[in-house]
């Protein structure tokens, strides 16, 4: 982590600031993203999917693949 680097700094500020961000950083890359997202993502299903219908309205529908070739070619 390139935070903790400053902990190498004399001011006192720098290091608590340093200290301060990489645990926030820690905390955040392991108990967030490992354990909260999934289990909220899990606990609601389909609705992780959801689309309000005033922003599906604006959105450009995109179609990455391609339109799929006709029946019988």
């Amino acid at each position: 982590m390139f935070l903790a680097a400053f902990v190498a700094s004399t001011t006192v500020v720098v290091k608590m600031l340093a200290v301060g961000l990489a645990a926030a950083v820690v905390i955040d890359a392991s108990i967030v993203r490992l354990v909260l997202v999934p289990a909220f993502m899990f606990v609601l299903g389909n609705n992780n999917w959801w689309l309000p219908g005033w922003l599906d309205r604006i959105l450009p529908h995109l179609d990455p693949e391609g339109t799929p070739p006709p029946v019988g070619h």
